[in-house]
């Protein structure tokens, strides 16, 4: 048995561990250092206006006190007020740009890892929790990395500041502050990463409704036509009790910090207060001397209550970034550059051994070996789970053998690059996808210019232009969700419009007719017996119509080729296809 050398390394980008979320936090901040530095600087500037209006006041104070006119005073006061406020306000709004950069350049970056996921990744992952990391986390990021930037570096700044200023008007009400507020800082130290925790989790409930409701949609006639809402419903109600037990839990420990953190700041009040009547009575400081400092302490406490909460927040964010990391560090190809179709190629397996990654799953394919000559139409016939539409996805390389080799014109296709691989091959899945927008969008998907001429020819083939012509916008009429507004047999035909319109050097065609009637399956495959003379294709059949004029029909069966030859040969020869053909090879 052949072994491939071990080359996917260099064609695919591997799952990267994720990074813990403080770091990952940072790391998504870095880019827009230099404007959130700006942002805080000028917010800092505008606290810093601040810290001098109790100054101010005192002044005003003292002039009052001793008869002096207090306009001049009363003025400045009220300049530093305003202009403390316009400084702050605009440094609010660079830091909520800077915020916005972050998010779209987190969005971007994660959309571009997800659409180049490796199938079997995206296979095993709830496709809801993973618009839940694009969405809902993103948005968290958006509305918490502000707060968390702004308390970590104005909120810290200014509160030393403010301390040092409290210091130098009176030493003692200063020790007895700073004593009540250390309750403070331990609060913070046991609270805050617990409130991460229970972020964390509220935000995978939150993915786990999403991928309820994903689910729920994405079979959405059959909820409905099996009489399944009520269970369906259930299900999503189960997942948002789940996200509102998580969002309490959070809820709850933000508000042990919030509280905890306000009767403190009002306790301290009360000391700083009774202390200070104490000694302004015993003469050891002055009135206008505890109004400042009240005014500090006034001042001292929302800086307080902002870093406890930008601590908080930075948790949160820290959370929502943790869950970001994570998604790009799962395992995704590398797909970029570009290339155009080539000439129909040869395809041979030999040996190929292959299982889906999942834990329990059996060996699909058992040494299976063939060999198709470039050109041609060339069947795929066998029971049901003899491992025929995996053979495709192993060309496609959705999927990598276990052992052997995939060979297209000699080359193992794990040395091709992924652009140039899939350039080369037009591919109709089995259930016909087709994506919202307009007729003409799902034609010319994935397809860098196409002429008129080409989509006339492709609607020609495949019968689809009497559609479009009885379309009310002809090709640039939407086709709703799904393509619900399209039949089953014209959506298969608009995927097959769709392969034939890349001008494939290999054609590979999951059962493209199924849910065609007589006339355009008769139709549909004379136009795939047409291309077979200038293209490679390959067609796994459920149909005995579609296999008897293949040039050659290969017959698997529990993950082996049994045998292969044109029809006559192989009905005279292989018992199993004598049986299938018998039964119109319906059992598959």
């Amino acid at each position: 048995m052949t072994v491939a050398p071990p080359v996917e390394a260099a064609r695919a980008k591997p799952a990267a561990p994720a990074r813990p979320g403080h770091r990952a936090l940072l790391a998504l901040l870095r880019p827009q250092r230099g404007r959130m530095a700006a942002g805080v600087v000028v917010g800092l500037a505008g606290s810093v206006l601040g810290l001098a209006q109790p100054l101010a006041a005192k002044r005003v104070v003292d002039d009052m006190g001793r008869g002096h006119p207090a306009a001049g005073p009363v003025l400045l006061l009220s300049l530093l007020v305003v202009a403390g406020a316009v400084l702050a306000g605009l440094g609010y709004y660079v830091l909520q740009c800077s915020a916005e950069s972050v998010v779209r350049t987190a969005r971007s970056r994660l959309a571009h890892r997800l659409l180049r996921l490796r199938v079997p990744v995206v296979e095993n992952t709830e496709p809801g929790d993973l618009i839940a990391r694009l969405t809902s986390d993103t948005t968290l990021l958006r509305q918490t990395a502000p707060l968390a930037v702004s308390a970590a570096v104005n909120g810290t700044l200014v509160t030393v500041a403010t301390v040092v200023m409290m210091g130098l008007l009176d030493p003692v009400l200063l020790c007895a502050t700073l004593a009540v507020v250390a309750f403070v800082g331990v609060l913070v130290a046991v609270v805050a990463p617990r409130i991460g925790r229970a972020t964390r989790d509220t935000q995978d409930a939150v993915g786990h409704l999403g991928a309820a409701l994903e689910r729920a949609l994405g079979a959405f006639r059959t909820v409905k036509a099996s009489g399944a809402e009520r269970q369906e419903t259930e299900a999503l109600e189960r997942a948002a009790e789940l996200a509102r037990r998580t969002g309490v839990r959070a809820a709850a420990w933000e508000s042990v910090s919030a509280t905890a953190t306000a009767v403190v700041l009002q306790i301290c009040f009360l000391v700083v207060l009774g202390l200070g009547g104490a000694r302004v009575a015993s003469g050891a400081t002055g009135v206008s001397t505890l109004v400042a400092f009240l005014l500090y302490l006034f001042a001292l406490a929302p800086r307080i209550g902002q870093v406890v909460e930008g601590l908080s927040q930075f948790q949160v964010a820290s959370a929502a970034a943790a869950r970001l990391s994570e998604a790009e560090g799962l395992a995704a190809e590398r797909v970029e550059g570009a290339a155009d179709p080539g000439p129909p190629v040869a395809v041979a397996f030999r040996e190929v051994c292959f299982a889906y990654p999942r834990s329990g799953a059996r060996p699909v394919h058992r040494g299976v070996s063939f060999e198709i000559p470039a050109r041609g139409l060339t069947a795929f016939v066998g029971p049901s789970g003899a491992g025929k539409t995996t053979l495709l996805s192993l060309i496609e390389r959705f999927y990598e053998p276990g052992s052997g080799r995939v060979l297209l014109d000699g080359e193992d296709v794990r040395h091709w690059p992924l652009a140039r691989l899939r350039a080369r091959i037009g591919y109709v899945e089995q259930d016909a996808p087709v994506l919202a927008g307009t007729l003409r969008d799902n034609l010319a998907f994935g397809t860098a210019s196409c002429a008129e001429a080409d989509i006339a020819r492709v609607l020609r083939l495949t019968r689809l232009d009497e559609v479009t012509a009885r379309l009310p916008e002809g090709l640039d009429t939407t086709v709703g969700h799904r393509g619900c507004r399209l039949s089953g047999g014209e959506r298969q035909r608009v995927a097959v419009a769709r392969a034939l319109l890349r001008r494939p050097g290999l054609l590979l065609l999951d059962e493209a007719t199924s849910q065609l009637d007589a006339a355009n399956e008769a139709a549909l495959r004379d136009t795939i017996s047409a291309a077979a003379r200038d293209t490679t294709v390959l067609v796994v059949a459920h149909r005995l119509s579609t296999v008897t004029t293949a040039d050659r029909i290969v017959v698997m069966e529990e993950g082996r080729v049994r045998a292969v030859g044109p029809h006559r040969e192989l009905m005279a020869r292989d018992e199993l296809y004598a049986s299938l053909a018998r039964t119109q090879l319906l059992k598959s």
